[in-house]
């Protein structure tokens, strides 16, 4: 078998004491530098620095005692619609006339409010039960409006109260008028139910809605008061819409949560 020369050479001289070692090379010496700055950098961060994020969860712009459904205690035809949609009532107020085998009856309001939807008509037939008109329960018209989010149960352990809260009004494009400024007021104990969502709002469609990822957690957000704006609240353009935001609209909210370190994120 033959070998190459330089094999033989290496071999005549394995150890070669008297050539100068070199380590690493002036670019491997900077590489190295910039990586243990780097790290020292991020470990420096992960302990002093500190990152926010948001939860977002749909929701709905409403009085604070909420609505209520307000339904037939008798069967028969309406002949007669005494009140208006957006109409102030009083407790016991009749809303409408219904005739029966007993003759005329009324239907009166549970508690006073705002009349928000009417769902019996002149003419129509009602059973006993039957849905005919939401209320609106407003002690005071210049009660202000809340924000009422429905936020996943698994989510709303990480919400404080006092956090501010960005809300995306439908019915104001958030890229003319901004976000509507707001803050947490209250976070219930338990998830709501479809059901209690219903009997809340008076409206069984939403509350379907808000159900759909399984029984949320109510929170209470109060809105910003602004005496600058036409809204009669805070936005976080100047003026905000130039118009009143109604009880009802569809909001989206964006709640602040809790600054944390990041390296509370590798802690158990």
């Amino acid at each position: 078998m033959q070998f190459r020369q330089k094999a033989l050479s290496k071999l005549q001289s394995p150890e070669e004491l008297d050539v100068p070692v070199r380590f690493a090379r002036p670019q491997g010496r900077l590489v190295l530098a910039v990586t243990v700055v780097v790290m020292a950098a991020a470990g420096f961060w992960a302990v002093t620095g500190t990152v926010s994020s948001k939860l977002n969860a749909p929701g709905i712009l409403t009085h604070a005692e909420g609505s209520y459904l307000l339904q037939s205690p008798v069967a028969g035809q309406v002949t007669d619609v005494l009140v208006e949609e957006g109409r102030a009532v009083s407790p016991g107020a009749p809303l409408l006339v219904v005739r029966t085998d007993q003759g005329d009856r009324p239907v009166r309001a549970v508690a006073g409010g705002r009349v928000t939807t009417l769902f019996a008509r002149m003419g129509s037939v009602v059973t006993t039960g039957a849905d005919v008109a939401t209320v609106e329960r407003v002690t005071d018209p210049d009660d202000p409006l809340v924000a009422m989010l429905y936020v996943p149960g698994g989510s709303a352990s990480t919400i404080r109260v006092g956090a501010s809260v960005d809300l995306s009004v439908q019915s104001a494009p958030r890229d003319r008028f901004g976000v509507l400024r707001g803050r947490v007021k209250a976070v219930s104990r338990a998830p709501q139910t479809q059901a209690q969502i219903g009997n809340f709002l008076g409206d069984s469609g939403l509350a379907e809605q808000f159900s759909r990822q399984g029984n949320p957690v109510a929170v209470l957000v109060s809105l910003e008061r602004s005496s600058a704006t036409a809204s009669g609240y805070t936005w976080s353009s100047t003026d905000g819409p130039p118009s009143t935001v109604d009880s009802g609209t569809p909001v989206t909210g964006a709640v602040h949560l809790s600054a944390q370190r990041p390296v509370d994120w590798l802690l158990p």
